[in-house]
C-alpha cells in the first residue's frame, strides 16, 4: 500500500483509494442579484489538494446571484477533477441547501436560469464512478467560503470602476424620466 505522504500534491491517486472530497461555495455582493458573484472550491483526497476561485458570471449581470455562484463552484470543482483524469468516487459538500437538495432530487429546479447549471452539474457527475452530494453547515465549509468571498473582493474592486450606469426614473429636479412619457 502506498503512503499518501509520498505522493506529489496535486496528483490524483488511483480510483479505489478513497473518495475525493469537494467543498464548494458561492458569494454575491451586494446580496440578491445583479452584483458581483464569485465561487470557490477545495478538493482533497489521497495525494490530492487543490483550491481555486473565480467569477461566476459577468459582474452586474441579471444572473449574478449567490445560487448561480454556488452551482458554478461545484461545476468548476468537478471539471478540475476531470481535467486531471480523476473519475473515481467524489463527495461534494456545500452549505447551499438549494444546490445540494436540487442535485439530490429533493427540490425541483424552478428558476429558469438555474436549470442549465443544474443540468451541467448533473452531466459532469455522471462522468465519475459515484458522486454523493452532502449538505454541511457553514462552519464546515470555511475555506471554500473564504475563497468565494476572495473572488468577489478581488473582482469587485475592478468591477466597481466599470459598473454600468443605472437608469433613474427621475432627474435631479424630480421631473419624470423623459423616456417614460
Amino acid at each position: 500500500m502506498t503512503d499518501d505522504r509520498n505522493l506529489p500534491r496535486g496528483i490524483a491517486s488511483v480510483a479505489g483509494s478513497g473518495p475525493v472530497v469537494v467543498h464548494f461555495d458561492g458569494a454575491c455582493q451586494p446580496p440578491g442579484s445583479e452584483g458581483v458573484a464569485g465561487w470557490g472550491f477545495v478538493i482533497d483526497g489521497p495525494g490530492l489538494h487543490y483550491e481555486d476561485f473565480g467569477l461566476a458570471t459577468r459582474p452586474y449581470s441579471p444572473h449574478s446571484t449567490n445560487n448561480v455562484a454556488e452551482y458554478v463552484g461545484a461545476i468548476r470543482a468537478l471539471e478540475q477533477l476531470r481535467s486531471i483524469g480523476y473519475s473515481g468516487d467524489v463527495v461534494v459538500e456545500g452549505d447551499s441547501q438549494l444546490v445540494i437538495r436540487q442535485m439530490n432530487g429533493e427540490y425541483e429546479v424552478r428558476k429558469e436560469h438555474l436549470k442549465a447549471y443544474h443540468e451541467w452539474l448533473r452531466r459532469l457527475a455522471e462522468g465519475f464512478v459515484k458522486v454523493e452530494f452532502r449538505w454541511v453547515p457553514r462552519e464546515e465549509n470555511t475555506l471554500a467560503d473564504a475563497l468565494s468571498k476572495r473572488a468577489v473582493e478581488e473582482a469587485g474592486r475592478s468591477a466597481r470602476s466599470h459598473r454600468p450606469a443605472t437608469r433613474r426614473s427621475h432627474d435631479a429636479a424630480g421631473s419624470a424620466d423623459p423616456e417614460s412619457g
